[in-house]
């Protein structure tokens, strides 16, 4: 599993800090390389984030700005992507649990509670409930257009 970390300029003294604290423990992280400016954009980091993510079904994105939502909404564009604001570790918990959410974003959050967040959406295991898994692939065969159920 390797994890991809990135925000816009509001989120990224965050950024940093949980990038730092999941080095020290061992985490495989890699932060985006894209600058961050005072006019620079979240979709930008949510698409960069997102792309790594995407390229094995393992990997894990965090993602940062002034709330969560709009990053969130822009991840969500990614195919592939299950991204999910949360605002605690139970909404990280249901999140990928139930959700199989792949990315987690938020924003506006101490250190302290933005790396609980983070260290229960990364322990957290894939739902492996059928009920779970069966919304799931609905999500998928819709993106990938072969959905029938409406």
């Amino acid at each position: 599993m390797e994890l991809y970390i990135g925000s816009d300029h509001r989120g990224q003294e965050l950024r940093d800090y949980i990038y730092d604290e999941l080095q020290k423990e061992g985490y495989q992280i890699f932060k985006t390389t894209i600058p961050t400016t005072p006019d620079d954009d979240y979709p930008d980091f949510a698409f960069d984030v997102c792309t790594s993510v995407t390229k094995n079904k393992a990997n894990l994105g965090i993602l940062i700005c002034g709330n969560g939502i709009g990053i969130s909404i822009a991840a969500n564009k990614v195919k592939h992507i299950r991204c999910a604001r949360v605002v605690s570790e139970e909404d990280a918990h249901h999140a990928k649990n139930h959700n199989g959410a792949n990315v987690v974003a938020f924003g506006g959050l101490s250190k302290a509670e933005a790396l609980k967040i983070v260290k229960k959406f990364i322990e957290t295991p894939m739902p492996t409930e059928e009920r779970h898994i069966r919304r799931i692939e609905k999500i998928l065969k819709y993106e990938e257009g072969t959905y029938n159920g409406l």
